[in-house]
């Protein structure tokens, strides 16, 4: 059974974060999964969860993303993906940066 996330807000940009995505991504060899790719493109452009990139807000453009990494496997995918689902959840209960 997968640990329950804690609500936690966001501690850096989310342009930080997707190039870390995509740089654990090369440092596996591999290209970002195609269907992730528009929205941590757009994750580049963001700095926090209330941003906008277009018409879509930056915490869709986040839930989105996470629905796509699935298959992103180790160490770097599961804390960054910890730390999304935490800002997430802190986003929804109001804490969000």
């Amino acid at each position: 059974m997968a640990a329950k996330v804690q609500p936690a807000p966001l501690t850096r940009p989310l342009s930080e974060i997707a190039a870390e995505i995509k740089a654990d991504y090369a440092r596996q060899g591999k290209p970002v999964y195609f269907a992730a790719v528009p929205y941590v493109d757009a994750m580049l452009h963001l700095d926090s969860l209330r941003d906008r990139f277009f018409e879509d807000s930056a915490d869709t453009v986040v839930l989105y993303a996470l629905e796509n990494l699935t298959y992103w496997r180790g160490e770097v995918a599961t804390r960054v993906k910890t730390e999304l689902r935490a800002a997430l959840a802190a986003a929804r209960q109001g804490v969000a940066r």
